[in-house]
């Protein structure tokens, strides 16, 4: 019989093994999470745990009052585990291919990848479109694919600025627009981490295995997304009832260079680029070059009123026709000999009177103030496939080429390029380059300004104010562009007809661009906008097809940024034209 003095002391030997065994599980668990963890999770990598890209939040994209144009939220991404999808892995990959149009082939080869168990099948998918994909492959016991955390970047705007913002490819790396240009910028630095993958659940290991990304720096456009909008849609419909291919409209701030609005069309919705026709992603306002036509003549007569040869009240008699070299320069209009001032040659837009007073300035000479107006050279927007036109050298000129320069032909520009040129007179000579990024913001809303825009002289103030003033004959009731006028403000403003130019052949092919260029107020000038249709069907020139969305877009820029009426009428002008 066993004595009871034995009971306690088995006990505690029973308690003592138990703390014992307790003891080493703690060290053990002391061991793997703190002392040796680095250890743990070198020896877990070298056993096949598996290492990602964390990728780094890529910051908005802004207008000028900080309305995000693009930005990044959250999402799914489908990812799979191969111990579980290989032996089912045609059933798999045929569902995702009729679910979500994934390539056949390349869903097999990672449904079937060996020595892994995680795979990225697909990105940037909305989490409800994930979860449904999961849920039915499960029921169909097709195990093995899983829903992850990812990114997405939309366009809450869809088309408004789309080509100037443009968009991302299924990587997350920009493709077009400012999304490319400042890809690095936006994209900041991808991190890393390593897992252990069970199930296609991520275990986290050591701390020391994660490389926290850096967010990316937000952009700040000179965009303003309401006038983008009115501009984009008043653009739209010319093009549409002109009959027109495309075109272009520009607002711009006088005083600073910065872009108000940059519309093209035809345009796309970045959040659905796959059903435009990729043509259409870049901006034609930038890339597309064309014959400026009459819009030109602006420049031509700031040069020679600089220069000393010709006045407004100059008086030209303009014949009906001139022959000039081997051809034979006629106006737009059928007229018997005319008697205009300079002025007069500008409001009619007549060819003849421009090429007349023109004649007295050397080649070269009108060849360095088209320079200095911008003409030959990019503008420096950074955006990619921007076009520097075409402006001959003059010692390449033929006969005929310094007629046609003066009034806009045998010379290219892309719409932006024009806009600083005549901006430049609506700002009293001195040209500013145009831009389109205002500043930068962190990720704590630091704002830093972009670098300020180079400028330099092009024409004295005073010839500014000269060509300003025959301007406004263009808007005028007798004017070439009546639909210009905006009730209480000074328009001034040109029209532009020229031939268009195919490429495939280098010759003329009977189409037409027509265009309009103004600023307001004449006397205080604040905002300049052009507008450009190309190949319009209905006959109607610059005035009739630009003249009307000018008025409306400068209208809405005015009350915009709350310029006052003038209040003054436009100065008289020559008794005879």
């Amino acid at each position: 019989m066993m004595s009871l003095s034995t009971g306690p002391f088995r006990l505690w030997s029973a308690f003592c093994v138990m703390a014992f065994i307790l003891s080493l599980f703690a060290a053990r668990l002391i061991q793997l999470q703190g002392i040796d963890e680095n250890d743990y999770a070198a020896i877990a990598v070298q056993k096949g745990a598996q290492t990602i890209t964390i990728e780094a939040p890529r910051a908005p994209i802004y207008d000028r009052n900080n309305v995000a144009l693009a930005q990044t939220v959250d999402a799914a991404k489908l990812v799979a585990d191969p111990t579980y999808t290989e032996n089912n892995a045609i059933a798999i990959a045929t569902t995702l291919r009729e679910r979500l149009g994934l390539d056949y082939l390349a869903t097999l080869e990672l449904l079937r990848k060996p020595e892994t168990r995680y795979v990225e099948l697909v990105r940037h998918l909305e989490p409800k479109l994930a979860a449904d994909v999961v849920s039915e492959l499960n029921e169909a016991a097709l195990p093995g694919v899983y829903a992850d955390d990812d990114t997405l970047r939309v366009y809450p705007a869809n088309d408004v600025a789309a080509n100037l913002v443009g968009f991302v490819g299924t990587d997350g790396n920009g493709l077009a627009g400012f999304e490319h240009a400042l890809d690095t910028t936006l994209a900041g630095q991808e991190g890393s981490a390593t897992f252990e993958v069970a199930d296609g659940q991520r275990l986290p290991l050591a701390d020391s295995t994660v490389v926290e990304p850096e967010e990316g720096t937000g952009v700040q456009l000179t965009i303003d997304e309401d006038l983008q909008f009115l501009a984009q849609r008043r653009l739209a419909e010319a093009v549409e009832l002109s009959g027109g291919s495309s075109g272009a409209a520009v607002i711009m701030d006088v005083q600073s260079g910065q872009l108000l609005a940059l519309a093209d069309y035809p345009t796309f919705d970045p959040n659905q680029r796959q059903r435009s026709d990729p043509a259409d992603y870049g901006s034609r306002a930038i890339q597309d070059v064309y014959e400026p036509g009459s819009v030109e003549k602006v420049l031509t007569f700031a040069a020679l009123i600089d220069a000393g040869y010709v006045t407004p009240r100059t008086k030209i008699t303009v014949p009906s026709s001139l022959p000039r070299g081997d051809a034979v320069i006629n106006d737009y209009f059928t007229h018997g000999t005319l008697r205009l001032t300079a002025t007069g040659v500008v409001a009619v837009s007549s060819n003849i009177g421009t090429v007349l007073a023109a004649e007295e300035m050397p080649s070269r000479e009108l060849y360095q103030y088209l320079r200095g107006f911008g003409l030959g050279s990019e503008t420096g927007l950074a955006l990619d496939g921007e076009t520097a036109g075409l402006l001959p050298r003059p010692e390449s000129w033929l006969p005929i080429s310094h007629a046609t320069m003066a009034f806009g032909q045998g010379l290219s520009v892309n719409a932006v390029q024009m806009t600083a040129a005549i901006a430049t007179v609506a700002n009293g000579g001195t040209y500013i380059q145009p831009s389109l990024v205002r500043g930068y913001v962190d990720n704590e809303d630091n704002f830093t300004a972009a670098d300020p825009p180079v400028q330099r002289r092009v024409v004295s103030e005073r010839t500014a104010r000269q060509v300003a003033k025959m301007m406004e004959a263009v808007t005028a009731d007798d004017g070439t562009a009546p639909a210009a006028q905006i009730n209480g403000y000074r328009v001034a403003g040109k029209t532009g007809t020229a031939q268009r130019v195919d490429d495939s052949c280098g010759c003329y092919d009977g189409s037409f661009t027509v265009s309009f260029a103004g600023f307001a107020p004449a006397d205080d000038p604040r905002f300049v906008v052009y507008v450009v249709v190309h190949s319009p069907t209905d006959g109607n020139g610059g005035g009739g097809t630009g003249g009307p969305v000018f008025h409306d877009l400068m209208t809405a820029t005015l009350q915009q940024f709350g310029v006052p009426p003038t209040g003054r009428r436009s100065p008289a002008l020559p008794s005879e034209w």
